[in-house]
């Protein structure tokens, strides 16, 4: 199998501090994250932008301060999201303003719940082609992220029109508990694995308590795995989790169990086929 990559995805846009303490929100935090989870072993850092309150928002300023600061301090892979539910799709963009290596591209529409409210999270499929040329034409590598099988279609729909440059790069994320999620489970996984398209690597993220059993299989099944405090704030049931390094940390322990060799950032930029 091919050298594991992993990212670390620090901090989201929903939840904050009163999930966990350890959740990183203002650039100087999550610089020092982003610094520690690469010394761990994480080759990509996948980053939201957060207000000074610890809100969610969609900012160049904040996203620019960051990727600056990450440069300065290491050579981990810099993916920006280009999400956030209840965001503007203009404001959203304007995270690619930043110049990171690789950015967020959802391939469809979710509802999150979160504190007994509905989130909708919308993504039209003349956005979804916006974003992807937006990044092809800056040299931007695009992560998309699927949240179930439906949304295989909008990526033979960017094939098809040439707004992706192989290899494809999906990020299967599971485990999602709303309206349009897919379950975090085995067979549902090789369920997704089935529908990759010729010339695409797979990530897999899972959610909440689905986080280590998708670590797991996207290791053994030759995929690349997501962790972090953005989808799951606990190491296990009843204990949060230290950190975002404390995570990768154990991502690398599993893969060396299961004979996975760590992708450094240099390795992962060749396998992904970005300068």
């Amino acid at each position: 199998m091919d050298k594991l990559i992993i990212t670390a995805a620090l901090t989201g846009g929903i939840h904050g501090k009163e999930a966990n303490p350890a959740l990183p929100e203002q650039p100087d935090e999550i610089i020092r994250e982003a610094v520690r989870c690469h010394d761990a072993g994480a080759a990509v850092v996948h980053l939201h932008a957060r207000d000074r309150g610890g809100r969610g928002v969609a900012d160049a300023r904040i996203f620019a301060e960051m990727n600056r600061g990450i440069r300065d301090s290491c050579d981990i892979i810099i993916q920006n999201t280009t999400g956030g539910p209840g965001l503007p799709i203009a404001e959203r963009i304007t995270s690619l303003d930043a110049k990171p290596e690789m950015a967020s591209l959802n391939m469809g529409s979710v509802v999150f719940f979160h504190e007994g409210k509905e989130l909708p999270f919308i993504n039209l499929r003349s956005e979804i082609e916006a974003f992807a040329k937006a990044m092809l034409e800056r040299g931007i590598k695009p992560e998309m992220e699927v949240y179930n099988p439906s949304m295989f279609g909008e990526i033979e729909n960017l094939i098809k029109q040439d707004l992706l440059a192989a290899p494809y790069y999906i990020n299967f994320v599971m485990g999602v508990g709303g309206m349009g999620g897919f379950a975090g489970t085995m067979k549902n996984l090789a369920f997704m694995i089935d529908q990759l398209p010729t010339g695409a690597i797979f990530n897999v993220s899972g959610i909440g308590r689905a986080q280590l059993p998708m670590n797991t299989m996207a290791i053994m099944s030759g995929g690349h795995a997501r962790t972090g405090l953005e989808d799951c704030v606990n190491y296990r049931r009843g204990e949060p989790a230290k950190s975002n390094a404390q995570l990768v940390e154990r991502v690398v322990r599993l893969a060396r169990e299961l004979g996975r060799e760590v992708a450094t950032a240099v390795e992962a930029r060749t396998m992904l086929g970005m300068k």
